[in-house]
């Protein structure tokens, strides 16, 4: 009879060492007894600028890092789910809201911590948010009116000045990190 169930390797433990595995070019994770690789890899962040009537929605953060801090609705995207889905869920979970995307705004490379961001042009059809678990507050603001020395992350003023730059344009290629 064949075991079907699903192999869950161990997570790096006392039989792990780090070394360069046949055929890599990279020192990882690997275990000594069975030669299973740990890989660790980036995590993939996914956000929005969500605007209604040229205000944008904007959160403030309830959690750490950067309590007290007002952000984009982003976070981690999870196993299984596509950007574009990711993007909607983080807005529904620290907004309460459910958003249209519109394109594709920005790649954002965060090599330090390990991230590639993917942040998007959304809007909202009605004007209809809260804030969710992991946010204090939420409220739309006109660009003069964004509380630009209390935004949490560089990456939230990135895509902030890139929605900027391409508010008036129906066709764009995304950007990346300011240089």
């Amino acid at each position: 009879m064949v075991d079907r169930r699903k192999f869950i390797p161990p997570s790096p433990g006392p039989h792990f060492v780090r070394r360069v595995p046949d055929g890599d070019t990279s020192e990882r994770d690997v275990c000594g007894q069975c030669g299973h690789i740990h890989y660790t890899n980036p995590k993939i962040v996914v956000g929005s600028v969500v605007v209604h009537d040229n205000r944008i929605l904007l959160c403030r953060r309830a959690i750490e890092p950067r309590k007290g801090l007002w952000t984009l609705p982003a976070g981690f995207l999870e196993e299984h789910e596509s950007p574009e889905d990711g993007a909607r869920r983080e807005a529904k979970e620290e907004a309460c809201t459910d958003i249209v995307i519109d394109a594709l705004l920005a790649v954002y490379s965060v090599p330090h911590i390990s991230q590639v961001q993917l942040m998007y042009r959304a809007h909202l059809d009605k004007p209809v948010f809260a804030a969710g678990v992991e946010s204090l507050e939420v409220n739309l603001f006109s660009w003069n009116e964004i509380p630009w020395n209390e935004l949490a992350f560089p990456s939230v003023v990135w895509a902030l000045k890139h929605y900027s730059e391409s508010n008036d344009l129906a066709v764009f290629a995304p950007f990346s990190n300011p240089r």
